[in-house]
């Protein structure tokens, strides 16, 4: 069974619902992880959004949440999720601040991508790691990645 990460509140492909975006609660979805390989340590999520600022020329991505140091055994992370769990460990979004941050695209419809990572060891602790910083951690240790993708553009 293959690494997975869907979301009850959008299909994979399909548009964000507005109370997960800066438009509305700004709060995070909820998401389910299934098929977690048996040799996993542990799992880190990062999401982000390739079309920033324009999609028609983007020229950066733009982070909305890492995630790092989340059990094995975690199925997934309730909505509007205010607990992790036990030892995951945050880092910063590109509003340098740790946490979930929603889509709120300047212009057109935007891709965010929610990637998910099976690790073969637990990450040492890395304070708040940017993005590139927990990729450059992780370099050698995925063993299993799934990534789910809603789009959203503003009203």
């Amino acid at each position: 069974m293959a690494l997975e990460i869907r979301s009850p509140a959008f299909e994979n492909g399909g548009e964000i619902p507005s109370r997960y975006t800066c438009q509305g609660e700004d709060i995070s979805p909820p998401l389910e992880f299934s098929g977690v390989p048996p040799e996993a340590r542990s799992l880190a999520l990062i999401v982000d959004d390739p079309d920033a600022p324009d999609p028609a020329a983007p020229k950066m991505i733009w982070v909305h949440w890492v995630l790092y140091n989340l059990p094995p055994d975690c199925s997934g992370l309730p909505e509007e999720v205010s607990e992790l769990p036990p030892g995951t460990g945050e880092g910063l979004n590109d509003w340098q601040r740790t946490g979930y941050g929603g889509p709120c695209p300047p212009i057109g419809r935007h891709r965010y991508f929610f990637k998910l990572y099976a690790l073969d060891c637990t990450l040492p602790d890395l304070g708040t790691p940017t993005k590139g910083e927990l990729l450059e951690a992780m370099r050698g240790h995925v063993i299993d990645e799934a990534e789910l993708m809603g789009t959203y553009k503003k009203k």
